[in-house]
């Protein structure tokens, strides 16, 4: 009898648990891809006397579109410049370096609920850009035909990480006086000849003991296995040309000269071998330089400190 009450009891416990569950009920709201995505892109500066703008290469984007949560933005499409995702509703002022007259193609997206998105529209902006660097800066980088600069493994801080975004200081971490000095000697003994040729400028990376980089994806240095952690790796050195050009990262003029160079093509690099190939020159003197990168892994900003040869 006893076991028949349980019995009982328990097929009522289930039949009002049952009840209950039946009472909740969740809809999904409805999940539709954005619609009528316009792109509007404008030249700073741009009128009648200047119709490709003040040269200051700023140009103006802004996105509207039907439903959308966010939108990615590609600055030039046909050269694969890096790419942005913007919340909705955001206007954003992008600032092309390449010095002189070029027409660039921005493509945009728009993104809703669900990641639905829509196709891509484009717009096609001529944008003039005129840069000259400080002459000074130019002096202390290249002695005005060329100059030889090493990793500074004898201060503290000479590498260092920190978020790219909000900071201008590597805050997560900073070496010590010859910290990598038993693990990646090669950090120290290459070399980097900045060379002034007419208005242009070259690089040329030195590396007696191999460069020291991460590998695989996070590195574009030719001959860099695909596979293996952060050491030194043999690489047979290069050189390439750069420019001096405006700094894209808008960390205020009072942490930085505004100034970076960009290095051309694949097989050079500054220091590091997982970065990219923006580095803009916080601070500068005859004999010494500090420069933040992006990483390859681009949440990540990496400082390095030079010595002059």
């Amino acid at each position: 009898m006893k076991h028949i009450f349980k019995t009982l009891i328990g097929a009522g416990a289930f039949m009002l648990a049952l009840s209950s569950c039946k009472d909740d009920s969740y809809q999904m709201g409805e999940i539709s891809a954005p619609t009528d995505l316009v792109l509007t892109a404008d030249v700073v500066g741009k009128d009648a006397a200047h119709p490709n703008g003040d040269s200051t290469g700023n140009v103006k984007i802004s996105f509207t579109a039907k439903n959308a949560i966010s939108y990615r933005v590609d600055w030039n499409a046909a050269d694969g410049e890096a790419f942005e995702v913007l919340p909705a509703g955001n206007t954003v002022t992008h600032r092309y370096t390449d010095n002189g007259l070029h027409t660039y193609t921005i493509t945009a997206k728009a993104f809703g609920k669900g990641g639905q998105e829509t196709a891509s529209v484009t717009q096609t902006v001529s944008v003039y850009t005129k840069f000259e660097p400080n002459p000074t800066l130019v002096t202390n980088l290249t002695n005005d035909a060329d100059k030889t600069w090493n990793v500074d493994k004898s201060v503290a801080g000479h590498m260092g990480v920190g978020p790219w975004s909000g900071s201008s200081g590597p805050d997560w971490w900073s070496a010590g006086v010859n910290e990598k000095v038993a693990c990646c000697n090669c950090f120290y003994t290459a070399s980097y000849k900045f060379t002034k040729i007419g208005s242009g400028y070259t690089l040329q990376v030195t590396t007696p003991d191999g460069a020291f980089t991460k590998t695989g994806a996070l590195t574009t240095l030719p001959g860099i296995p695909g596979t293996g952690g952060e050491a030194c790796y043999t690489y047979g050195g290069g050189t390439s040309s750069f420019t001096l050009a405006p700094a894209s990262s808008g960390i205020a003029a009072s942490n930085s000269t505004q100034t970076s160079m960009i290095l051309a093509g694949t097989s050079t690099f500054i220091g590091y071998g997982a970065v990219l190939k923006e580095y803009e020159i916080l601070n500068i003197t005859a004999t010494t330089m500090y420069l933040r990168v992006q990483g390859t892994e681009t949440g990540n900003a990496w400082y390095l400190k030079l010595k002059a040869q």
